[in-house]
């Protein structure tokens, strides 16, 4: 007499996972989500676990999942088109981002606050894209791959990463605004004690919330891959700081935009002050907009909402926010471009594109001695 008491273990069988079950249950499950790309009416498989195992499903994928091959081929055509374009714009953004680094760190002239906030907003982003390309080695290594019981430490390690990139991404660039504003609202430089508690809070708030999430999901939700958090409450530690921060920088946004328009009328300063002004203000302005409505557009749609749309402009063009970043604080940021020309030409001052005369920053030099640095 056969065994009855044995069951049937979890399985990937290379589209769904079943789960564990005992013998002689049957079990039905729908369709990949992926098909309801192809079709509007859901369908389901069924499989029976006999005494031998599972048996094969029924009825068979091309049946109860249709899906023309043709389309087939064309989407996982698309798919590594996607994959290929976001790849190589991670890979310019990094060197874009490692160049201004450079520049910014080389030039001692550049040395002020304002270009220390601006270089580790590009650390975010350098960080950001080796998450992605963490997550694409950990998480598609093969085809092979058993998604039922895929739980490697390098998988959750590569989740967590990304999760880390993409809020310190969003608090550097709450920085870059409190700063601003700080700076158009007084007249005076910031003092160093209040610089640093924006570097701790830039990169500690994300460490922690990170932390706080990775805690929870350990002990109350170790599934998987931790990779499928869209239906889990423990989402809102990493999505809920992200979205106050877009806020605060919307508030923000408004806020500058109120103290420029104030700055800029005739009783309240020179024509020396309108282009001081607009210069530290141009490029933060634009990127509170844009990467808050990515943002927002993007993580509070259905995943499946749009996705023809929706992937070529979240992984295609965001790929290429670091470069972005890159051309507004430093390529284009005219105290970098004057700095390259001097040190280009040499010290002839005949050579160097005009400028106005502005407030200067000075830091400390080991001697004691201040030392004059650029505009920020």
């Amino acid at each position: 007499m056969p065994n009855t008491t044995l069951g049937c273990p979890r399985t990937w069988d290379g589209l769904l996972c079943w789960p564990m079950a005992g013998s002689g249950e049957w079990v039905t499950l729908s369709c990949p989500d992926f098909f309801s790309h192809f079709s509007s009416e859901p369908g389901a498989v069924k499989r029976d676990c006999t005494i031998t195992g599972w048996s094969e499903p029924f009825p068979p994928y091309p049946v109860a999942c249709p899906v023309p091959l043709e389309l087939l081929t064309e989407e996982k055509s698309y798919f590594s088109t996607v994959k290929i374009i976001y790849t190589l714009g991670h890979s310019i953004s990094i060197v874009a981002l490692f160049v201004a680094i450079a520049i910014l760190v080389a030039l001692r002239r550049l040395h002020c606050p304002r270009n220390y906030i601006h270089t580790q907003l590009f650390v975010t982003f350098i960080l950001k894209a080796g998450a992605v390309f963490l997550k694409d080695a950990a998480l598609f290594h093969g085809e092979n791959t058993d998604h039922c019981s895929f739980s490697t430490v390098l998988c959750k390690v590569s989740v967590a990463t990304s999760h880390f990139a993409t809020m310190t991404n969003f608090s550097w660039l709450l920085v870059e605004a409190v700063y601003l504003t700080c700076l158009l609202a007084s007249k005076s430089p910031s003092t160093r004690r209040a610089f640093w508690r924006l570097v701790l809070a830039g990169w500690g708030l994300p460490l922690l919330f990170t932390g706080m999430w990775v805690c929870c999901k350990v002990a109350f939700e170790d599934v998987a891959c931790w990779d499928l958090d869209d239906s889990s409450p423990y989402w809102w530690i990493i999505k809920g700081p992200i979205v106050l921060s877009v806020g605060v920088n919307f508030g923000l946004f408004l806020n500058i935009i109120r103290i420029l328009l104030r700055k800029l009328e005739p009783a309240q300063g020179s024509l020396h002050t309108e282009p001081q002004y607009w210069r530290l203000s141009k490029s933060t302005l634009l990127l509170i907009p844009l990467f808050g409505i990515h943002y927002v557009i993007f993580n509070f749609l259905p995943d499946s909402a749009g996705l023809g749309i929706r992937l070529p402009l979240e992984l295609g063009l965001g790929s290429f926010q670091g470069f972005i970043v890159a051309i507004l604080y430093c390529f284009l940021n005219q105290e970098v471009r004057t700095e390259i020309s001097r040190r280009w030409h040499g010290h002839n001052p005949e050579l160097l594109p005009a400028r106005r005369a502005l407030t200067k920053w000075t830091v400390p030099s080991r001697s004691g001695v201040k030392v004059l640095t650029s505009v920020c």
